[in-house]
């Protein structure tokens, strides 16, 4: 989704009486996590990150004049010893009353199926996009974003599931439902994970997108979800935008991985141009969480992905740079989740490939990764240009070395 911010704070501010600083080095409280000083090399080529060995990236869709030319949003999920992959997808532009749901498979993370259609185009303005997936190893869940008015209604919407027993034949959809028996009144962020037993995510919460952390209990996460304690940070908005903007927390879009101590942290997209991660952090299993704070992570404003490797290594991916362009696209990585000290190159300036089609909010760039670890490589899946479908694999030994 395209979501511009009309205004920037700067200073200080305060949540429940605590200083907080809105940049890097404003004082205040402690991020939950830090970046090695230098790790990213500011005004060298791809920031002087190089690819981890035997880094490779291969093709899902790349659309012809005659197919849906807009594509973004792009989940991964093993399911019954394949790679599924949906994404959403229009004729032209972003956010568009066509705007719909698609899912390519794969045997082997290369070679892909033609996209089929899992959630068609809405009707009277009713639009619909990608939501991510969840599994248990038996059934497949497969969540939409519901957006009754259209996204640039800017009223929010909420979020349906279909599941599948084979990845192929789906139910019908169904509303995301609360512990409460009531449906919640949001749309789901891509990439639920599953850490002792309960499911975490976060729901950009109606009317408006104001994101909050959510968990449950039940594995499929269909049902029980639960709100934690969380204070969105305030934000400094004046001006004939303000009523509207009021309606999109200052963080959005958020992802999360596990410490080595347990505490679960969870990285967001700062929508007041720091170009900073925004990270808040919760040691009780999702139940409460910290003040979000200011990172020193640099991110061009766009999804991220976070997670954890089998040996338990976090990792965040996105594009670490301190300005709009979604580039280069890297992974960082820490031992234990507190300090990020390496990092490697997904996709660099000098292998985008260009722009093919016009459309509206398309520019050249890696845009929204998420990522899923499958088969002894973790895998990026991405929009290049917000046009091409991609994925780039990692061999696993080559993050969780120090090669």
């Amino acid at each position: 989704m395209r979501i511009v911010s009309l205004a920037l704070a700067v200073g200080l501010t305060t949540i429940g009486g605590q200083a907080v600083g809105q940049g890097i080095g404003g004082g205040g409280l402690a991020a939950p996590y830090a970046v090695a000083p230098g790790l990213f090399g500011a005004g060298r080529p791809d920031l002087g990150l190089r690819p981890a060995p035997g880094t490779e990236t291969f093709t899902v869709f790349a659309p012809t004049e005659a197919d849906q030319r807009f594509n973004n949003g792009v989940v991964l999920i093993p399911f019954r010893g394949r790679l599924h992959a949906m994404w959403q997808t229009s004729a032209k532009d972003e956010d568009s009353a066509d705007t719909h749901v698609v899912h390519a498979v794969s045997d082997d993370g290369e070679t892909w199926s033609a996209p089929v259609v899992l959630e068609p185009a809405g009707q009277g303005g009713r639009m619909h996009s990608s939501g991510g997936w969840m599994t248990d190893g038996q059934t497949l869940v497969a969540y939409v974003n519901v957006w009754p008015d259209g996204f640039q209604s800017g009223a929010g919407g909420y979020a349906e599931y279909r599941t599948s027993a084979d990845g192929a034949t789906w139910s019908a959809p169904q509303r995301v439902m609360g512990a409460d028996g009531a449906p919640v009144e949001g749309v789901i962020e891509q990439d639920p994970h599953a850490y002792g037993g309960r499911v975490h995510t976060a729901f950009h919460m109606r009317p408006g997108m104001i994101a909050r952390p959510w968990f449950t209990d039940d594995p499929l996460g269909r049902t029980g979800w639960r709100p934690g304690a969380y204070q969105n940070l305030p934000r400094d908005i004046s001006g004939a935008a303000a009523e509207h903007e009021k309606r999109l927390s200052r963080e959005i879009e958020p992802s999360l991985f596990r410490r080595a101590d347990g505490c679960l942290v969870m990285v967001f997209r700062d929508e007041e141009l720091s170009f900073r991660q925004i990270a808040t952090e919760s040691c009780d299993r999702g139940e409460t969480w910290s003040a979000p704070v200011l990172t020193d992570m640099p991110d061009s404003r766009a999804k991220q992905s976070a997670g954890n490797l089998p040996d338990g290594t976090a990792y965040l991916v996105n594009a670490p740079n301190s300005d709009r362009p979604r580039i280069p696209l890297a992974v960082t990585l820490s031992d234990d989740g507190r300090r990020f000290d390496r990092s490697y190159l997904l996709r660099g300036q000098g292998d985008l490939q260009p722009l093919r089609f016009e459309g509206q909010y398309k520019r050249p760039g890696y845009h929204y990764p998420k990522s899923v670890v499958w088969n002894g490589h973790l895998y990026v899946a991405y929009a290049a240009n917000k046009e091409d479908v991609q994925v780039t694999r990692v061999p696993m030994g080559a993050l969780e070395g120090r090669e």
